[in-house]
């Protein structure tokens, strides 16, 4: 098989993908939606729009302090991107069903684990991003909609165009992404594979243990190790 190497700066600004298999995205269905109205005014266009500017206009100010410096880029993710994506709510979908049978604190530890995983190892893609390699398409999903799709499309370096679609969800603290197909595969589906084969194989404290090492999500999906 296959698989994506996706991080959470990609998932929000589409600079790189591995080969992956197609797949489209799970329905949304560990928890439903909830119903309350967004806390933020933001519409779910503008939750992408204003994250990419927000981190372009800081990376701007000075490019080559943040090459130097991995941590100040780590700072930028946590600031201007993680807010918006509902970490708790994709590393449920990413488990399927084991996060039904896990304990609380495998729930938390495998949330946290991710969460920093994400921070972690993937924000340095982030750096020579520029604004005129992304287009982001206006969304006119219903007003009352809870589940949102927003259509971009970004330019890599050699060219080509890519669609990327953000799939995000309304809750009481606004509008959240909760995945993201890169031209057709979903890293939601994609991890939920990959961690799914190696929770059978191994376990999932110990596919937490590697998560909380600083493991890479895709590196965890490449080889089943013995259960401990």
């Amino acid at each position: 098989m296959r698989h994506a190497t996706v991080a959470l700066a990609t998932l929000w600004l589409g600079l790189g993908l591995a080969g992956a298999q197609a797949q489209a995205p799970p329905a949304a269905q560990a928890e439903g939606a909830p119903a309350a109205s967004a806390a933020s005014g933001e519409g779910p266009t503008e939750v992408v729009q204003n994250a990419a500017q927000g981190m372009l206009g800081e990376l701007d100010k000075d490019r080559d302090a943040f090459r130097r410096d991995p941590e100040k880029v780590r700072q930028l993710v946590d600031k201007y991107l993680l807010p918006h994506f509902d970490t708790q709510y994709s590393a449920t979908l990413v488990l399927g069903r084991h996060w039904r049978t896990a304990t609380p604190e495998q729930r938390k530890r495998f949330v946290d684990a991710f969460y920093q995983s994400l921070l972690n190892n993937y924000g340095s893609a982030l750096v020579d991003f520029t604004a005129e390699r992304l287009k982001i398409y206006p969304n006119k999903a219903d007003p009352d909609a809870k589940l949102v799709t927003v259509r971009t499309e970004v330019k890599r370096a050699n060219g080509d165009r890519v669609a990327v679609n953000y799939y995000l969800r309304r809750t009481p603290q606004g509008w959240k992404a909760w995945d993201v197909v890169i031209d057709g595969i979903s890293y939601v589906n994609s991890y939920r594979t990959d961690f799914g084969e190696q929770i059978e194989a191994q376990g999932l404290d110990a596919v937490i243990k590697r998560l909380e090492s600083g493991e890479r999500p895709e590196a965890i999906g490449r080889q089943a190790g013995r259960k401990s």
